[in-house]
């Protein structure tokens, strides 16, 4: 298995989402967008995540050749976010971003399913290669947030940029796996998708990235609003997935000894006491710092256990639909939901009530996985 390739691509493309969630929003405030609008924005990459991961998945999965679609989508997402160094109206800047991120959400997708084609009968231990993103992620946070602080947030642009080229060559140095047999008689996709289980799975998935809104849209404003600088904001992003880390690099344990239902669970349950703990104590540092710890559960135990489940559920040559269907319903559909919604409630009615209203969605969750979703081994 070429470990350190597949993790070098982690390490790129997480990176940039180091910078995209906990300071795009910032960026986009200093170009003087009020909440609705930074909502309306940060839900165009969510929204194009929808559409993307299918598109691309149909592709992968009847033409093959998946990391040809990788490395396409990875030097296209960069050519195209050139574009917004010199955009900042509404429209213009919205056409850029569905542009960039349409092909860039294309990406992950696919190489996950190459990642699980080279790890084989190990894929336990994929959250041991993804880890690799957490740390791309981590960097980019910790720096970013002093270069934010000293120069502004014009700085950002470069930066994304420059990881982004990182993608791309990345890319082109992890080759297309040996493809995989695929039984002749496997049933329809659809049949597997209309499974009870299945359905719960991808409605408590789309619930938890709604519930998730006000965090990725907000959070970072939120913690300026408090007083906190820049430096500390980005210390909190990173605390987040430095936990992350270290749940990923048990969770092939956990999965073995606990089953991907209960793990799910659990990381439900941790996101409503999350969002009560940021929304109702923005401004005592030792609450937020243990809030940002529970970062292993809400991300890193639930994305270990999902991905766990959507491996089991599709197999052959669903895998890649598979995958897409998982990154679009989550991460698009809601995350996109969750940003439109939070940037309303921000405006409407204040922050507590959003992220008070991201803790009842997580529960929601909880209750539907806890009544319906069964484990695939």
């Amino acid at each position: 298995m070429p470990y350190w390739r597949l993790s070098g691509f982690y390490l790129f493309y997480f990176g940039a989402l180091g910078i995209l969630v906990p300071f795009w929003g910032l960026y986009l405030k200093g170009l003087g967008y009020d909440a609705v609008a930074i909502g309306q924005l940060m839900a165009i990459p969510m929204a194009t995540k929808f559409v993307a991961p299918f598109v691309w998945g149909w592709l992968g999965d009847h033409l093959g050749h998946r990391m040809r679609i990788v490395r396409l989508g990875s030097l296209l997402t960069s050519l195209i976010f050139a574009g917004v160094f010199f955009f900042t109206e509404f429209w213009p800047l919205a056409a850029a971003m569905m542009l960039f991120s349409f092909f860039w959400n294309a990406v992950l997708p696919q190489f996950e399913v190459v990642t699980f084609r080279y790890l084989g009968d190990q894929a336990p231990r994929y959250a041991q290669v993804r880890a690799w993103g957490s740390i791309g992620f981590i960097l980019t946070v910790s720096i970013l947030g002093v270069a934010v602080d000293a120069r502004g947030p014009a700085v950002i642009l470069p930066v994304l940029f420059a990881v982004y080229m990182g993608i791309w060559l990345s890319s082109l140095l992890v080759n297309d796996p040996d493809p995989e047999p695929h039984p002749l008689d496997q049933i329809h996709l659809w049949h597997v998708v209309r499974q009870p289980a299945v359905l719960a799975f991808f409605a408590a998935c789309f619930l938890m990235q709604l519930g998730h809104g006000p965090y990725y849209a907000f959070y970072s404003i939120f913690m300026e609003a408090q007083g906190w600088s820049k430096t500390l904001i980005g210390q909190l992003w990173a605390l987040g997935v430095i936990a992350e880390v270290v749940i990923f690099a048990f969770s092939h344990r956990l999965l073995h000894r606990f089953g991907a239902r209960r793990m799910l669970l659990v990381s439900f349950s941790l996101a409503a006491a999350r969002w009560i703990l940021i929304g109702a104590f923005p401004d005592r540092l030792a609450v937020l710092l243990a809030a940002q710890t529970l970062h292993a559960a809400t991300f890193g135990v639930f994305h270990a256990s999902a991905i766990h489940l959507v491996h089991r559920y599709f197999v052959g040559k669903h895998q890649g639909r598979g995958q897409a269907l998982y990154s679009s319903i989550s991460y698009g559909a809601g995350g996109a939901v969750g940003s439109l919604a939070a940037g309303f409630l921000w405006e409407g009615a204040g922050p507590l009530t959003a992220f008070l209203a991201a803790s009842a969605i997580s529960f929601m969750a909880l209750l539907i996985a806890w009544r319906w979703v069964a484990d695939a081994d």
